[in-house]
């Protein structure tokens, strides 16, 4: 699918979103989760305004997805940890999306990521009909699935082929390619937020870490410095051969 002009943008919006329920009562698991979100997010997102430069896009963080009908309705609702969505107005005109309905935006996520909270069996439960796994896979058909464990610190993606899920393989740099959007995926040990721990995050396809904002800051600190000594440098050979650097 193509991406939305301004003017297809501008069609009749379904009020499904705003009369199903966008909450199930439910709490986080744990403290590690929205700062996981928010990292996945920030350093994906200048990617993201690159590829769609009208707009057209949406990410979700926690966010229920509705795939089926039902009664009641949070039965055909699944709320993924982190997904993105291409092709879509990413609000509704004058609102704030309270949650995404498959069947009327048209478009399923092209990643969809779990951050496991417990030991694993929620997110990669084939029961028919209601587990993760099998809604993603069979429900929804999401292209890439992703579950994310902080310990020991790993990820697992799944890649749909032939209508099946199938394990992608990690690449020489432990990475496990999303094709379509150019990345990878991988755990990163460090520190983000006041917190050291294994993070799943982005690399491009060469290999080169996605930043966050305070990371690219102190990158472009470092180039300046790294500039300002070369200036620095070139002035004193200048000097040592008798040419005054300042002189025009």
């Amino acid at each position: 699918m193509t991406a939305l002009s301004t003017a297809q943008q501008k069609w009749r919006w379904p009020q499904c979103h705003m009369e199903l329920p966008e909450t199930d009562g439910s709490i986080v698991e744990n403290f590690l989760e929205h700062p996981q979100g928010i990292l996945l997010t920030e350093t994906i997102w200048p990617l993201l305004q690159q590829r769609h430069p009208d707009g057209a896009f949406c990410v979700g963080l926690d966010s229920g997805i509705y795939w089926r009908k039902t009664d009641p309705p949070l039965q055909g609702c699944k709320a993924p940890d982190w997904f993105y969505v291409p092709n879509v107005a990413p609000t509704p005109p004058g609102e704030y999306r309270r949650s995404y309905v498959l069947w009327e935006e048209g478009v399923a996520p092209l990643i969809v990521i779990e951050f496991v909270s417990g030991d694993g069996s929620e997110e990669r439960d084939r029961t028919f009909g209601t587990g993760k796994f099998w809604v993603y896979e069979q429900g929804i058909r999401v292209p890439y699935y992703a579950i994310y464990e902080v310990k020991p610190g790993r990820v697992e993606v799944y890649r749909l082929h032939g209508g099946r899920y199938e394990l992608v393989e990690a690449n020489e740099r432990g990475h496990y390619p999303i094709e379509p959007l150019g990345v990878e995926l991988g755990i990163w040990p460090g520190r983000f937020l006041n917190c050291d721990a294994p993070w799943l995050r982005w690399w491009d396809a060469q290999g080169r870490l996605l930043p966050t904002g305070d990371e690219r800051a102190e990158q472009e600190r470092q180039r300046a410095e790294q500039a300002e000594r070369r200036a620095q440098l070139l002035a004193e050979r200048l000097r040592a051969a008798g040419i005054d650097p300042d002189s025009e």
